[in-house]
Formats: structure tokens, C-alpha cells, sequence
């Protein structure tokens, strides 16, 4: 992550224009977020992709990829933000609005080489301080998952072991199986 030094509002922050890669605003300072690389994307969209194929039109949850959430004088991107159906903000007319103020239900991070872990790992917890159910930080280089929940200690994940995923949710996957994604053979 870049930082950006600056002594904005986290109000004034999200009047700022909107910057590729996204920025975040963490305890009073802007941290630019790095580009996302293959091995990101490609978790960052089957993540999506097999969260939504299962939930969206049970209208259970849904996984949005890189969506900023404001709460808590933070503003985060974190690379998969689900939520659950009856908690997605909505506007009057029933369309998704631009700004969510509330932590999702479930954050998925996913570690590139540029990003210090325990900044990202800080952000999983701030989440599950505010109101989050599940958090999942996914080392690429490790094939290994650390999944939080609230009040209880981190938990490894590799190989076969099962993923923990919000109870609503009937998505059932282990760690070998997200890695697995990586491997597109022809």
C-alpha cells in the first residue's frame, strides 16, 4: 500500500475522486490499495461468482467485489464485501445505492506481494469490531486462509480443511479447493 500523507475528514476523504487502484482512509491516513495482479483477480471473481451463483436469486446474500464501505471513520475496499440480503442498503426506488455505511456481513481479503499483512489483517478485524459476521484473509503464496470470527482466535485453513461461511449461506468449499481455482489448464 502507498501512503498518501494527508489530514482529511472521513468525510472530506470520500468527496475526493475516486482513484485506480482505490485508496482507503485508515485511522486519519489515505492508503492507496495495490493494483490487483491474475492470481488476485482470479479469486477475487470466482469468490464472487460461486457466492452469488448460490445466492442471489434465493435473494440469500451478495458478494460484491471491490465495493467501499464506510463505517466507523474508515473507508475500506475490501476485495469481496457479502452481504446479506435484508442488510444491503437500499434507496427508495429499490436500487443498490453508491454508498454503503455499514461493514459487510462477510469480508474476503486477498494478499498481494505489495500489501503488509497485518494492515489488511487490521482492516478484517476492524470489520468484525463493527458488526461483521465472518472474516477471510487469503494468502495466494501460502495457499493458506486465516478466517476470523468474533471472539474467537484466528483460524488456519490449508489443504482440505473445510471454510467456514455465514450460516445462511449453502456454499460448502475447503482451501484446496479455492486454490484450486488458480489452475485454469488448458
Amino acid at each position: 500500500m502507498v501512503k498518501i500523507s494527508t489530514q482529511l475528514s472521513l468525510e472530506e476523504f470520500l468527496k475526493q475522486p475516486e482513484t485506480k487502484p482505490a485508496c482507503e482512509f485508515i485511522a486519519g491516513e489515505i492508503l492507496q490499495k495495490p493494483m490487483p495482479k491474475g492470481r488476485h483477480s482470479r479469486l477475487q471473481g470466482k469468490l464472487c461468482q460461486e457466492i452469488n451463483q448460490l445466492t442471489e436469486a434465493a435473494k440469500i446474500a451478495y458478494a460484491f467485489p471491490a465495493l467501499r464501505c464506510s463505517f466507523a471513520n474508515r473507508s475500506l475496499v475490501p476485495d469481496v464485501a457479502v452481504f446479506l440480503w435484508n442488510e444491503i442498503p437500499l434507496l427508495a426506488n429499490g436500487e443498490v445505492p453508491d454508498r454503503f455505511d455499514i461493514p459487510p456481513s462477510w469480508v474476503i481479503e486477498i494478499l498481494s506481494p505489495e500489501q503488509r499483512p497485518n494492515r489488511v489483517i487490521g482492516n478484517l478485524l476492524h470489520c468484525l469490531e463493527h458488526g461483521s459476521q465472518l472474516g477471510w484473509f487469503i494468502d495466494p503464496d501460502d495457499a493458506s486462509i486465516l478466517v476470523f470470527l468474533p471472539d474467537s482466535r484466528p483460524m488456519l485453513r490449508q489443504h482440505q480443511d473445510p471454510l467456514p461461511t455465514l450460516e445462511a449461506i449453502p456454499l460448502s468449499l475447503t482451501a484446496a479447493e479455492v486454490f484450486g481455482w488458480l489452475r485454469m489448464g488448458r
